[in-house]
């Protein structure tokens, strides 16, 4: 019996349940086309593979767009059906999506990856030149406290 109850206090940890549905307001990242990497907002469901999203703040004009093309994001704006662009705009400021977003290790990630793949040829070269300092650094202090707990 004792196996059962260290099952059940095994699983009880990974009771978290899915929380990514498909619904109006539902921040999503376009992945492919044009607007890829930009972020918009479910407006409307067309139907089971396809939902209209809207992101005035982004620079995504509204349309039809298919889950093909888009992730759906933890982030979600209070909004009603089909509202309008001007009313959308005004709720995604006031709620601070973009702000919300940028907190999120997904963007931090997204942001390293676009940052790392812009650096020149120099930068890279100086990025080099940083590491093998720091690597430098660490190894003659390991060194003296390997040395010191020695004697």
């Amino acid at each position: 019996m004792q196996q059962w109850a260290d099952l059940d206090m095994f699983f009880c940890h990974f009771s978290q349940v899915f929380n990514r549905y498909v619904e109006v307001g539902r921040v999503v990242l376009v992945t492919y086309g044009p607007d890829a990497g930009k972020l918009a907002v479910v407006v409307d469901i067309v139907d089971h593979s396809r939902v209209l999203v809207d992101g005035p703040t982004t620079g995504v004009k509204r349309q039809s767009i298919s889950f093909k093309r888009a992730t759906l994001t933890d982030l979600k704006v209070a909004i009603p059906r089909t509202i309008g662009t001007p009313a959308l705009k005004a709720a995604i400021e006031k709620q601070e999506l973009v702000a919300r977003w940028n907190k999120t290790a997904w963007a931090q990630k997204i942001a390293r990856r676009t940052a790392r793949a812009e650096l020149s040829d120099l930068d890279r070269f100086k990025l080099m030149l940083a590491r093998k300092t720091r690597r430098t650094t660490v190894g003659k202090a390991a060194a003296k406290l390997r040395k010191a707990a020695a004697k």
